[in-house]
């Protein structure tokens, strides 16, 4: 490949790029795409909009991106939570050390590759990307010095800032443990492996063994029912009576007429859903659970919440061995309620070993099957080859703009294409393990999807494309894979770099963008023509898929950082526009309902650490091949002082991440056994871990009837509040405007822009008082 085609890569998805981002800043604007676009503010705050048309709306601005640059972490901490935290620290050390990578390597590295040899250059563009390589500096360079300086400087840059950044989130993580003091899960240890008895129940069982074992601290317990179906039917019934709850005041309580929609496909009309109301004859109590037959008992499974007194007791009891059998009687800590992954608790505990060995060889088989698309997509950046498997293309191929299209821009795509089908597929395998959580599952295929990236995007991309026809050297003699991987990885150093763009720079774009929810919504306002705003359940954020691929590009990053240094450039503009998009994202789109507590920091610091001591491993191999002994004899301490770092972090601050400290928790105790909420903490436990509850609150509960009463209600109280909210109108003439003086206040608004008085904000009606 060229300098041209990759230039035109580069020009393709910066036309695709600055084509969705203009249209995001639109679309953003529009009414009906709010809950495409706003997703958590409609969840969690309250949000209005304005149906009078703007002119502004059509035009493209970057407020959106000021916004997200002037939100503080704090905000972010306190809105998303601990996890969005941690992800937007990874792109804050990405733009820090590939800054100084980018300095390094551009100014000092990359002149060097380009003269390295006494060769006649061409005209820029029309150069090989290899000559911009480590390959074109010759065998026994004094000049390899310098390639060995800048690895030794982004080594230890890239410690550094680790070390810092690693000491910064594990600080945040005790403030988020102590913030989060009524938590229930801080008191709740989740049992499972509950040996059988015929003569007792399970919820007898629990209740003896830990008041016999745990008796100063035990507090009670609830115990976990083979319920699936039911859990499943009555969360389908909350999202179905959420999806629809908007139509409520205008559909029931009215008289049911003919309502007919004429079809945006075929103009035709169709008789659309109606919400008849249902008045029962006979007003029917619904059970409690405490009052339903004694047959339940053979529902409960052999798993159980308990709660404890305290903190520390439940930490405690969670970390011993309750039984001499250690498969029985098992203890973790219980995750949060929202957390909970219900179906599995029922999964004996026998099976999950199993099922960890059945998962681990299906994700294999699945890798392996990989090798089939990432081999197709690897011939297509070699024209010669393909032109002899297909002769017929050969006259195509000699076309400029169809060879610099094919090499520089289709194979990362369609590469690209193939990496969506992993992320479910490692969610289901996940789920299938038996994880306790939701936010453990997806941990756990953050895991399984990095991996997978990590050897089929790089390692097999590299051993496909160059060194396929040696795997039998390589594995006859190890001792040449540096020699291998780095050869390897230069030649393919093209193939990476339109892969960040493609996937990068193209992927950010249509992340802002949300395509598949834009879509969803279009098609049901002009398709289905609603005039209603469908308000979709807010997204939670995809862990599992930006994780790895940010990762994957760190990884990229470094390993080619010394040996084609024309990338930086690419990587570090992803990085900048990365870390603007999901801070957007983050605020206004995702909600985050459920969290790990920073837990993803461990996986990012181990790959970050394994990318170094690649990166390192390959720069041996390099100066080996290019005839520098010494330059490779001073690049292994290095690697054994970035391993050495390694492990200093791991003793320093993963054990932060495994188990909170007894200092922590004992504090925070008596804190609260001091202010007297020790009390109300124990109360509201009871009712935590409610497997399922039927709530005669709920509006699904409630006839029309009811509903209309409750209406009325509501109006009565809203029309009273805005009497005491806005001062009495009062007409001064025929010529001037109604005005509404504020009670304490000089300020005025006009009529016609009476807003919610919490709405109120410099620019939009009255200001609030400073």
């Amino acid at each position: 490949m060229n300098l041209s085609a990759l230039l035109t890569s580069a020009g393709i998805n910066i036309g695709v790029c600055v084509l969705l981002w203009s249209l995001y800043s639109v679309l953003r604007k529009q009414p009906g795409n709010v809950s495409v676009y706003f997703g958590r503010r409609l969840a969690q705050e309250k949000f209005k909009q304005r149906g009078s048309f703007l002119f502004e709306r059509f035009v493209p601005s970057p407020s959106w991106i000021v916004k997200a640059w002037q939100t503080s972490e704090e905000e972010i901490l306190t809105s998303a939570g601990l996890d969005a935290v941690v992800f937007l620290r990874i792109f804050v050390f990405s733009i820090r050390i590939f800054s100084i990578a980018t300095v390094i390597c551009v100014l000092l590295v990359l002149p060097l590759n380009y003269h390295g040899k006494e060769m006649h250059h061409k005209n820029i563009p029309s150069e090989s990307l290899d000559v911009f390589t480590i390959a074109n500096v010759e065998e026994g360079s004094r000049w390899l010095w310098a390639h060995c300086l800048a690895l030794y400087i982004i080594s230890c840059s890239a410690c550094v800032l680790l070390y810092f950044e690693y000491k910064r989130i594990a600080k945040i993580r005790l403030e988020y443990i102590t913030r989060s003091s009524s938590s229930p899960s801080q008191f709740s240890v989740l049992v499972r492996s509950i040996p059988w008895s015929p003569d007792d129940s399970y919820s007898d069982l629990v209740r003896n063994f830990f008041t016999k074992y745990h008796a100063s601290s035990y507090l009670s317990h609830q115990i976990v029912y083979r319920s699936g179906t039911v859990q499943k039917l009555m969360t389908d019934a909350e999202k179905m009576y959420k999806m629809l709850h908007h139509y409520g005041s205008t559909s029931i309580g009215q008289t049911c007429r003919p309502s007919f929609l004429r079809c945006g496909l075929c103009g035709g009309t169709l008789n659309i859903f109606k919400m008849i109301p249902c008045e029962p004859e006979h007003s029917v109590e619904i059970p409690k659970l405490e009052h339903l037959d004694s047959s339940i008992k053979d529902k409960e499974c052999g798993a159980a919440f308990v709660f404890f007194r305290t903190r520390y007791a439940a930490v405690v009891a969670s970390r011993v061995l309750q039984s001499s059998n250690p498969m029985l009687w098992v203890t973790d800590l219980a995750p949060e309620p929202e957390d909970v992954y219900w179906s599995n608790l029922s999964i004996h505990y026998r099976q999950l070993w199993l099922r960890q060995i059945a998962t681990l060889l299906a994700s294999f088989v699945f890798t392996v099957l990989f090798l089939i698309p990432v081999t197709v997509v690897q011939g297509l950046t070699q024209l010669d080859q393909l032109q002899q498997k297909l002769p017929f293309l050969k006259g195509i191929l000699k076309k400029t703009y169809v060879s610099q299209l094919v090499t520089g821009y289709l194979p990362s795509v369609i590469l690209l294409l193939f990496l969506y089908a992993v992320p479910p597929l490692m969610m289901l395998f996940s789920a299938l393990e038996g994880s306790i959580s939701h936010s453990g599952r997806k941990k756990s295929a953050c895991c399984k999807v990095l991996y997978f990236t990590i050897w089929n995007v790089f390692f097999v991309n590299v051993l496909s494309g160059s060194v396929i026809g040696q795997l039998e050297v390589i594995i006859s003699n190890p001792r040449t894979i540096p020699a291998e991987l780095a050869t390897a990885v230069t030649r393919q150093a093209a193939f990476f770099t339109t892969y960040v763009l493609t996937s990068g720079w193209a992927g950010l774009s249509c992340e802002v963008v949300q395509i598949f929810g834009l879509v969803c919504n279009l098609f049901c306002r002009y398709i289905l023509r609603s005039k209603e705003i469908l308000f979709f359940s807010a997204p939670s954020f995809p862990y599992h898929t930006e994780v790895p691929r940010v990762l994957l590009f760190l990884l990229l990053g470094f390993t080619c950082s010394i040996l084609a240094p024309l990338m930086l450039p690419f990587l570090l503009i992803y990085f900048f526009l990365g870390y603007l998009v999901y801070r957007n994202q983050i605020l206004n789109v995702y909600l985050s309902r459920y969290e790990t507590g920073g837990q993803y920091w461990p996986i990012v610091h181990n790959t970050i650490i394994f990318s170094l001591v690649l990166m390192q491993i390959i720069a041996i191999g390099v100066f080996g091949l290019k005839r520098s002994p010494i330059a490779s004899g001073f690049t292994i301490p290095l690697v054994i002082c970035t391993l050495l770092f390694n492990e200093y972090c791991k003793r320093r601050f993963l054990p932060i991440f495994k188990i909170p400290s007894a200092e922590v928790l004992i504090e925070m105790d008596q804190q609260d056994e001091r202010s007297g909420r020790m009390a109300e903490i124990h109360q509201k436990l009871h009712s935590a871990y409610c497997q399922f509850t039927l709530d005669l609150h709920n509006p699904i509960f409630r006839s029309a009837s009811d509903r209309q009463d409750e209406h009325r209600e509501r109006m009565a109280e809203i029309h009273q509040q805005l009497q005491s909210a806005y001062c009495q109108l009062t007409m001064m003439n025929s010529n001037t405007h109604n005005i509404c003086k504020a009670e304490g206040s000089d300020h005025s608004v006009d009529v016609d822009g009476i807003q919610d008085p919490e709405d109120m904000k410099p620019g939009f009606g009255t200001p609030k008082s400073q």
